[in-house]
């Protein structure tokens, strides 16, 4: 199976993206290990995959995008109108690397189109879809996953000579449970010093920019440690990975959404440090 081409990794401004459909598969026909993303689907869900997609799969602590793809009725078996497949869920496959899976319902025509079966779906490989997303929600995402990189930066500025053990280790960046953790026991104290750092980096409104790096910019830049593992992702030899630098501050390897400045996060409030097992976990919330 091709790998989906993630469109919205190489032009964050999409909003709309016409793809072809490759596949529609009936939640029952997906093997466990794709089932078992979609807890929630009922028997009226199906997965749409496409060559390209401008929906961000959940994963690297952000939420997915959601959204519609549509496709203009043209006879055939359809009753006419519109076709319209409503996204709610996005994840990577976990059967086919880099196969990306768009869980939703499809509707005909302003209704809800139920009992499809995969013989008969209302999209068909090789139909030629627009893929639109729910624009708030994609800012709302990028500001969040910004800021947790915000946040991330500094903490590591302010900290990382003075926690023993002292590392980033992974985030969350949905809004209603948004916290960085760490390696290493972060005291409570720090809070207003971490929020003032916050501060002033989101109020310089530092620009964020998307770059692509090899193993060898990684040791160049002295980010041995970060550097990603090629074959877990399924990268070939001659593939770049791609990094998002908040310029001023620091540069993470990342494959999410972010707004092209730390000004655009708005105000980043940090919340309760807590620590367990030589871990700290910093939350933060956006308004």
């Amino acid at each position: 199976m091709q790998r989906t081409h993630l469109a919205f990794q190489r032009n964050g401004h999409l909003t709309a993206l016409q793809v072809a459909v490759t596949a529609v598969r009936t939640v029952a026909s997906l093997d466990e290990a794709n089932r078992s993303l979609f807890k929630d689907a009922t028997d009226d869900d199906h997965v749409v995959i496409t060559d390209a997609t401008i929906f961000h799969p959940q994963g690297g602590g952000q939420p997915s995008d959601v959204g519609v793809m549509t496709r203009a009725g043209s006879g055939g078996s359809e009753p006419g109108g519109e076709s319209r497949f409503d996204v709610r869920m996005v994840r990577m496959s976990a059967a086919a690397q880099g196969e990306v899976l768009h869980l939703g319902r499809f509707a005909v025509g302003g209704e809800t189109a139920a009992k499809l079966s995969a013989a008969n779906p209302v999209f068909r490989p090789g139909d030629i879809v627009t893929q639109q997303i729910d624009v708030e929600k994609r800012l709302l995402y990028s500001r969040y996953h910004t800021a947790g990189h915000v946040l991330g930066a500094a903490v590591r500025h302010l900290l990382e000579k003075e926690v023993d053990g002292f590392d980033e280790t992974k985030a969350s960046h949905f809004p209603d449970s948004a916290a960085c953790e760490f390696q290493g026991l972060i005291e409570s104290k720090w809070k207003d010093a971490i929020q003032q750092k916050v501060d002033e980096y989101v109020d310089k409104d530092m620009a964020v920019e998307i770059e692509w790096w090899s193993e060898d910019d990684f040791r160049a830049n002295g980010m041995e440690r970060q550097i990603p593992d090629r074959a877990a992702m399924g990268l070939a030899d001659d593939e770049k990975f791609r990094v998002v630098r908040i310029v001023g501050a620091e540069t993470y390897p990342c494959g999410g959404t972010h707004v092209p400045s730390t000004k655009l996060c708005g105000k980043t409030n940090v919340k309760k440090i807590s620590r367990s097992k030589g871990m700290s976990r910093v939350g933060y919330v956006l308004p």
